[in-house]
């Protein structure tokens, strides 16, 4: 990966002129996820009478947040770089209660003819060296146009509320540092995410037995 120069960088900002054009496309595929994803969902819940998510958040990179991440990926922000290099300008993020929910969405999503799934990143069965845990998709979405139809890239991420919570303050910690994390506060961290799995484990094995009890009194 090569250094981009910051003269390159300037150079080509003017490409990014028309980027509130560009970015109507992924706010229509933004729609449409939202909109399938509640429909699978729904689906769900009627079939088991059960819901499995807590909460669905959405949202598009910021312009800034596209050009830091083309450069620190070595690429010279262009809207060509951005469509071929950044699959993260969607992002949907579900959460749910328990670990098995999280594999039910996957499968459902994954059985969906509306969404063409490119890319998994399974970072509960192997979690990133930080202790980061969570369920990644890579996403084709269908927009359709008046010139016809389209795809663009989407993420969608999986976690369980404990995953959730471990991300967002592993979020404020990174920016708080610029990246440039104690070693005392990254081993603090990764004690934490253990404890998080744990939980999860913990939480998974009580609502078990809670449904167990309660089939019991069904009978």
């Amino acid at each position: 990966m090569r250094e981009v120069l910051l003269e390159e960088v300037n150079q080509e900002m003017i490409n990014f002129n028309n980027f509130e054009q560009i970015i109507l496309k992924y706010e229509y595929a933004k729609r449409t996820l939202e909109t399938e994803i509640a429909i699978l969902i729904d689906e769900f819940v009627h079939k088991h009478e059960y819901n499995p998510v807590e909460h669905v958040k959405s949202r598009i990179k910021s312009q800034n947040s596209i050009i830091n991440k083309l450069v620190s990926k070595g690429y010279i922000p262009t809207i060509k770089n951005m469509k071929d290099n950044v699959y993260d300008v969607v992002g949907i993020r579900i959460v749910c209660s328990f670990l098995t929910d999280v594999y039910d969405i996957v499968s459902m999503i994954t059985n969906s003819s509306n969404i063409i799934i490119k890319e998994r990143k399974d970072y509960i069965s192997n979690p990133k060296e930080s202790g980061y845990s969570s369920y990644h998709l890579i996403v084709l979405v269908p927009i359709y146009l008046s010139t016809g139809k389209e795809y663009v890239y989407a993420e969608i991420q999986i976690r369980t509320i404990a995953m959730d919570f471990w991300a967002s303050l592993d979020h404020k910690i990174r920016y708080k540092f610029d990246n440039s994390i104690p070693e005392e506060v990254q081993e603090e961290m990764y004690n934490s995410s253990l404890a998080i799995t744990e939980l999860d484990r913990k939480m998974l094995n009580l609502n078990e037995l809670v449904n167990r009890y309660s089939n019991q009194n069904k009978e």
